[in-house]
Order: C-alpha cells, then structure tokens, then sequence
C-alpha cells in the first residue's frame, strides 16, 4: 500500500527533529564547553558544569536517535514506527497538559496558548494514527 501524505509529513517532520537535535547537541559540546572552559580558566574550577553540559549533549544526541529512528520506521511503514510515534506523541501531550496546568498563572496566557495548541496537534496526530486506512497502511489488522 503507498503510504499515506500525513504519514510522509510525519516521517519528514520526525527527520528534521533529528537534524535539529544533532545541531543543538554539537552547539552544546562546543558552545558550553566552550563557556565552561572561559569559567574555569576565571574561576579556577569547572564544577558540575562540565558534566551538565555533557549529560545535556548527550542526551540531545540520545533524541536524535529517537527522532530519526522514528523518521525511519514511519517512512518504511514498519509497525513499530507507527507504536514509537504513538509513544513518542503520547508523552509529549502528557508534558503539555502538565504544562497547561503551569501554564495557568495570570501572566503566563502565552504559554497556555501555546499548550493548548501542541495539545490540539497531539491529539490530532494521534486521531490520525489511530484510523483505519492509516493503520491498513502499516499492515495492522485491528487495534493498535
């Protein structure tokens, strides 16, 4: 079966995601350490900086990963690509409704805008993942 345009969009998203995430580990590695090395030349000492900065690389390299295996397993149709972005769209709207929750001050009417509307594309892109047509596309009979 030819994959579906809201899945082609999807993978395509979940790839720039990826190149996304390697741009920013690398402005960690070389930015902050950077930085860190100017501290520590002033200071005398790099702390917990050091290690901060490189948990935070590594950990933006770790979604990278993510994003492009998710980019991967959409673009091929493979079940499991399907399973990841459902999980990967799933926790991402469990962060945004926490975030709509601390969104809910007075001055905050930016950030609850903005989390109503990630909500509002969470569900969507679950809804669509979740169709029949979607589904006979990644070879799933019934269910998830």
């Amino acid at each position: 079966m030819q994959r579906p345009l809201g899945i082609t969009i999807l993978a395509i998203f979940a790839f720039v995601l990826a190149v996304l995430c390697l741009v920013m580990a690398a402005g960690v590695f070389m930015g902050v350490a950077g930085l860190i090395g100017l501290f520590t030349n002033l200071a005398g000492s790099n702390g917990p900086l050091a290690g901060l900065a490189g948990a935070l690389g590594i950990g933006m390299l770790l979604v990278a990963v993510l994003y492009a295996a998710l980019g991967f397993g959409l673009w091929k149709l493979h079940k499991w690509g399907r399973i990841l972005c459902l999980i990967v769209v799933a926790l991402g709207l469990l962060s945004s409704v926490a975030g709509l929750f601390s969104a809910l001050a007075p001055v905050s009417a930016v950030l609850l805008v903005r989390a109503l509307v990630v909500i509002a594309i969470d569900l969507w892109i679950i809804t669509y993942l979740l169709k029949p047509h979607v589904q006979q596309a990644f070879g799933v009979q019934k269910g998830i």
